[in-house]
């Protein structure tokens, strides 16, 4: 009697341990986040050149190479109003293209100022060829472009990486360039001595599993504050992602990501000898490759309000404006701020 008891409550106690476990696995399971739904499931695919993206003015095409290789260099051109006051050309980030100056290009052509804004080639609606990309060449095909519009000179306004390109366009370029404003720009230390090498296959693993998620995470670090206005910026890599140019889109952003690395400017500051204007927010940390540097690198890397300071002191004839609670991209946070101290500097007579 005694062992049938024993039987019947050892049954019983596996039945009920079954049960639990089986409950616990449900409770897990139902207690694991849902992954979001794609804000862009319906939206429709983009190809290489952006070419359903609208841009906020007309685009027009300059046919040139890059490393012998035929490329197309897509720009807008938007007239000053009133009195004429000069030229500005506007240089993009990396991962951005030329219409996310659309308020910047508004308030130059406001005050006067024709506004040249191309996608550099690479990027945006321009050719993305299969080369090694350097900044020396994204200057010289700016310089074509600028001459085939027999534009001799300029003012440069140049954010995040369009701040290298916009750096040697000025040391290539003297003659050009006028006066030189640099918001926010990479290249003002020398990424190559903290950031270790990375395999161009490896780089494009990365990118290949880059996720809708992901890409926005990686586009907040650049603002103190997300707005929803941002969203276009991810939904533009999103549409591109969804569509059957992608590996070309990521190869090219390996291969820009290379000259980044391996192509330092922050050794042509002291030889720029037009008046520049350092426009920081203050907010900004942004590390490029942050990812691939050891913790301890990290700790001292893109500390813009301290970057900031170093550049001016570096640039013989620099002025340096901080901008409070405004992080990688014032034109974007603050456009009505960021147009009025540009313009400012553009019509002193400095």
């Amino acid at each position: 009697m005694n062992y049938l008891l024993k039987k019947i409550g050892f049954v019983f106690l596996a039945g009920a341990l079954s049960l639990l476990l089986i409950s616990c696995a449900h409770n897990e399971q139902a207690s694991k986040p849902t992954p979001p739904a794609s804000l862009y499931a319906d939206a429709a695919p983009l190809d290489l050149r952006l070419s359903k993206w609208p841009y906020p003015y007309p685009v027009k095409e300059f046919k040139t190479s890059l490393q012998g290789q035929p490329a197309s260099m897509m720009y807008m051109d938007v007239a000053g109003l009133g009195k004429q006051k000069g030229v500005v050309v506007l240089f993009h980030g990396k991962n951005f293209s030329s219409d996310y100056w659309a308020p910047t290009i508004a308030g130059l052509s406001k005050a006067g100022y024709r506004v040249i804004a191309p996608d550099q080639i690479g990027f945006g609606k321009s050719s993305k060829p299969d080369v090694a990309y350097h900044f020396d060449d994204l200057a010289a095909n700016t310089q074509a472009l600028l001459k085939s519009l027999n534009i001799q000179r300029v003012s440069v306004i140049a954010n995040s990486m369009g701040g290298m390109v916009g750096v040697r366009f000025s040391r290539l370029y003297p003659q050009t360039v006028q006066k030189l404003v640099l918001e926010n720009p990479l290249g003002l230390e020398d990424y190559s001595k903290d950031i270790p090498p990375q395999k161009n296959e490896d780089l494009l693993k990365l990118e290949m599993a880059q996720t809708e998620t992901s890409y926005r995470r990686f586009l907040q670090t650049y603002f103190p504050v997300w707005q929803p206005s941002y969203e276009k910026f991810v939904e533009v890599y999103v549409r591109v992602q969804k569509g059957p140019d992608y590996p070309a889109y990521a190869k090219t952003s390996v291969l820009t990501y290379q000259m980044i690395a391996e192509k330092p400017v922050v050794n042509d500051l002291p030889q720029l000898k037009m008046p520049v204007l350092l426009v920081i927010g203050q907010k900004d940390r942004t590390v490029f490759g942050r990812r691939f540097a050891p913790p301890e690198a990290v700790k001292s890397l893109g500390n813009f309000p301290e970057l900031g300071k170093k550049a001016q002191a570096a640039i013989p004839n620099a002025k340096l404006v901080p901008i409070e609670n405004v992080g990688h991209v014032p034109h974007v946070e603050v456009p009505d701020q960021f147009v009025k101290i540009v313009v400012e500097f553009l019509n002193s007579k400095s």
